[in-house]
């Protein structure tokens, strides 16, 4: 069921709600109950496999810790898919489009309450500020 999820790009400068029903890696993508695929804004995290791909920031943090940090921050995992996604429950999220994320995927900055996952992500040193795409979004210490 989840698989089968239609994606949809959410067109930048749109706020939508996103609530999470599987992560696969530490910037995403979050599959989206309501059909969207979120990349998060701002922030590069190791592959999967612990590498990073050429001409972005690359984390000292591996890729299977960097996701684990985002499930956590979603609640927790509840299981894993075929696809290597793990399944979370979340409350919903808060999203601002930044536009298409490559791969069928929505660039957005995403709060959960009152923390903004990037920043989050990157403050806890999970993932690393990427200039070229964080629109001078301050976050503040938490």
């Amino acid at each position: 069921m989840l698989a089968t999820l239609a994606a949809a790009i959410v067109a930048a400068g749109q706020t939508f709600t996103c609530t999470p029903i599987a992560v696969y890696d530490g910037d995403g993508p979050i599959w989206c109950a309501e059909g969207p695929k979120v990349r998060l804004a701002g922030i590069a995290a190791r592959e999967i496999d612990g590498t990073c791909r050429p001409h972005q920031p690359c984390p000292r943090r591996s890729g299977v810790d960097a996701r684990d940090h985002l499930v956590k921050l979603l609640g927790g995992p509840r299981g894993r898919l075929e696809t290597g996604h793990i399944v979370v429950q979340s409350k919903p999220l808060r999203c601002l489009s930044v536009g298409w994320g490559k791969w069928e995927r929505t660039a957005a900055w995403c709060s959960l309450g009152r923390v903004d996952l990037s920043c989050a992500m990157a403050g806890d040193g999970y993932a690393l500020r990427w200039p070229r795409y964080d629109g001078a979004r301050v976050c503040r210490r938490r």
